[in-house]
């Protein structure tokens, strides 16, 4: 079996063949690429476009169209695997991918040449779900904002939360808007806590854990205190109207996507005084954010930070490879993407 990785700024060459090669037999062989530009700055700018499906100026790397035509499997990170790169690899069976969104990814063509797509949405499943605490009790609890204050050299006691109440997490409910793999850590872990955790996905019929209520959608903002949002979607889901669901004084996080949030309907819920505070670790904007959050002092903004961890990039390659050997050894194919189309 040839092994072909493209690795990058994130998910370095090193990264790629140190979690793959120890897969390897003998009779194996591995060739490893490196994919735009190794500023991570300038890479989060050929992220961002890629994300969107702006594909033209993008370079692969040189020699990877030779590299491919007697590959077996790829393994990638952000490089584009486009129609005419599949089509110039006759012997590949897959393509894992080290991230969760499929955006560099040419399902369509794929699933014509009879190639396995997937993808990895749990490769920074927990780092998120730690950032996500984090940013809940930053919020609640004012840590930035004190920390800010004591920097500036004034012992700050007042805060926007406390002209109503600060509460503690035992005494909140949680409100999960998606139960995928972040969604379910995040549960988890503010299970520790002790406040109600309810959760909403159109796609889950039942939940096992017991800490764990399955609400709908508007139960859900009637009733959160806090609502963390970890869906997929095509487009927002917290427009006018679900802020106007929200219970008064509640609060919102996002980690997930920024389009997930309408920003006008945001700074309108903001401005109406309807929410105590929010967290936010995705901007439409960046590196930039929209100046309007700036004159909020019940806010906490992080730099799209909450996946970058060693442990999301590092392990993600070992982990296709686990998962692509496990599907030739009968086991179930992990985060399939193509399965439905390819059973056609």
């Amino acid at each position: 079996m040839k092994v072909v990785c493209i690795g990058d700024a994130y998910i370095t060459a090193e990264m790629m063949e140190g979690g793959v090669r120890p897969f390897l037999g003998e009779e194996d062989s591995v060739e490893v690429f490196f994919f735009g530009d190794p500023d991570k700055t300038k890479m989060r700018d050929i992220a961002k476009a890629i994300e969107a499906r702006k594909f033209d100026g993008i370079v692969l790397p040189e020699g990877l169209y030779e590299a491919v035509a007697d590959a077996e499997l790829i393994v990638v990170h952000l490089c584009p695997i486009k129609r005419d790169l599949i089509e110039a690899a006759p012997k590949l069976k897959a393509v894992m991918s080290c991230r969760g969104g499929l955006e560099n990814l040419d399902v369509e063509a794929a699933t014509e040449h009879g190639v396995i797509i997937s993808n990895n949405p749990a490769h920074n499943a927990n780092a998120v779900a730690e950032f996500t605490v984090g940013l809940i009790l930053s919020e609640t609890r004012n840590i930035c904002r004190s920390h800010h204050a004591l920097y500036s050299g004034t012992w700050r006691t007042v805060y926007p939360n406390t002209k109503t109440e600060i509460k503690e997490m035992v005494d909140m409910t949680v409100g999960i808007v998606g139960y995928g793999s972040i969604g379910r850590l995040v549960a988890h872990k503010l299970s520790v806590f002790g406040c109600k955790i309810i959760v909403a996905d159109p796609f889950v019929k039942s939940v096992k854990e017991d800490y764990v209520t399955l609400v709908t959608m508007d139960e859900l903002l009637q009733t959160a205190d806090i609502v963390t949002l970890h869906a997929r979607s095509n487009g927002a889901i917290m427009t006018d109207r679900e802020f106007g669901l929200m219970k008064q004084n509640s609060y919102i996080i996002n980690t997930a996507r920024s389009y997930l949030v309408d920003a006008e309907a945001f700074q309108r819920a903001m401005d109406s005084g309807k929410l105590l505070g929010a967290a936010f670790d995705v901007f439409e904007t960046e590196p930039e954010i929209p100046a309007f959050y700036r004159k909020y002092d019940n806010i906490t903004l992080t730099c799209h930070c909450g996946g970058l961890t060693i442990n999301s990039y590092r392990d993600a390659p070992a982990f296709s490879m686990k998962n692509y050997l496990g599907y030739k050894r009968g086991e179930e194919l992990a985060f399939w993407a193509n399965r439905a189309q390819l059973s056609k």
